[in-house]
Formats: C-alpha cells, structure tokens, sequence
C-alpha cells in the first residue's frame, strides 16, 4: 500500500509517508534509524521480509519502546474489541496470505537462481569439453 515505487521494497520517502499517514511522523535520522535497524541486506530500503521482521522483533519484546518501529508496529496492530472478530479475522488472513505471498516468491527466486546455477555448470562444461576436443586437434 505505502510502495509508491511499485518496486517491492519501501524507501525512506516511503516510510517518511507511511509514518506520517498513520500519525506517528519521524524525523529524517529517525526514518534512517528504523531502515537501518532491520535493513538486512543494507540496501538501505525495506523489502517485505525486512518490514515482517519489524513485528517479529516487537513481538519478541526486541525493540525499544519509544523507537519509530515500535510506534509502527503498535500502529499496524489490530483491536478487537474495536474491530470486530471479523475484522481481526480479514486482518490475520491479509496477514497470512501477504506471507504466504512472499514465501511462494522466495521459492521462485529459489528456483531461478538454482536454473542460474545449472546452466552456469552446464556452459562451464561444454567449455571444458570443448577445449578438450581443441587440444585433440592442436597435437
């Protein structure tokens, strides 16, 4: 929703929004902050897994109380009381399904990387074959 990139990941101008439109707004070292403190890969951007780890580590009581990703993840919690079960229910489905999501695609960036690989050893092969068969002449 907050990936006005349509990249798949949330850049700082990103959060900076996300932050403001769900009224906890951040300073400019505070948005660099929150990045930075579940950026795994440091591409400086929050990809989807980065953004779960976030509720992860709220849920894991790893963050400190007054930082930006906590005011984050208490602000994307869902009150039942307020919402209704059936609320909290459509809340954990999206919730499931955006990890099912994630998971599905990391099983296809899985596979693509091992065809990567396969086809790397394959050319790497037919080299070595051919530079055999060179050699063969060349004597």
């Amino acid at each position: 929703m907050y990936d006005a990139g349509r990249d798949g990941f949330i850049d700082l101008m990103e959060l900076k929004l996300m932050m403001e439109k769900l009224g906890a707004p951040q300073t400019h070292l505070g948005l660099k902050s929150m990045i930075k403190e579940v950026d795994e890969d440091f591409d400086g951007k929050l990809s989807f897994r980065e953004f779960l780890l976030i509720f992860h580590k709220a849920a894991a009581g790893e963050l400190q109380e007054d930082s930006g990703l906590m005011a984050l993840a208490k602000l994307s919690e869902i009150d039942v009381a307020l919402e209704g079960v059936k609320g909290a229910k459509n809340f954990f489905e999206a919730k499931v399904q955006a990890l099912s999501s994630a998971s599905k695609f990391e099983a296809e960036l899985k596979a693509e990387q091992d065809e990567r690989k396969r086809e790397e050893e394959e050319r790497r092969l037919r080299q070595a074959a051919f530079q055999k068969l060179k050699a063969n002449f060349n004597t």
